[in-house]
């Protein structure tokens, strides 16, 4: 028994590669969201070099998605953090940890090559339920 189309929701942010690429910022099914792959944009298209403010903001995107579907920063269960250099750990891991002291989803941090914007340090993902 799989799951109907009516059982999903699409949660977009407004990105114009949404339709292009074929994808949703989020996507609710049942009572789980998973939410896709968030880089530290503003609506502006600008980023600061600075790898505690690019989390700040990928986790405001995140957020905001959540809410879009009725979910809040206590119903995520798991996140997990990209970043392309191991000495923004720190930083990228004081962020995630001003919204999630207290929750403590599983958590993942990986150090990868590079992201589809050389300006971005970090890209998170994350899931939640209820």
């Amino acid at each position: 028994m799989g799951v109907q189309m009516s059982d999903r929701e699409r949660i977009s942010s407004g990105s114009p590669f949404e339709s292009s690429v074929g994808f949703s910022r989020a996507l609710r099914v049942g009572n789980r969201v998973v939410v896709a792959g968030t880089a530290p944009i503003w609506p502006d298209g600008s980023c600061p070099d600075d790898a505690y403010l690019q989390t700040k903001r990928c986790l405001e995107i995140i957020l905001t998605a959540l809410a879009a579907g009725g979910f809040k920063a206590e119903d995520i269960i798991r996140t997990r953090m990209f970043l392309v250099d191991r000495a923004d750990s720190e930083e990228a891991g004081r962020a995630h940890g001003e919204v999630f002291s207290e929750i403590r989803p599983a958590s993942t941090m990986v150090v990868i090559k590079a992201l589809l914007d050389p300006r971005w340090k970090v890209e998170i993902e994350a899931e939640a339920e209820r």
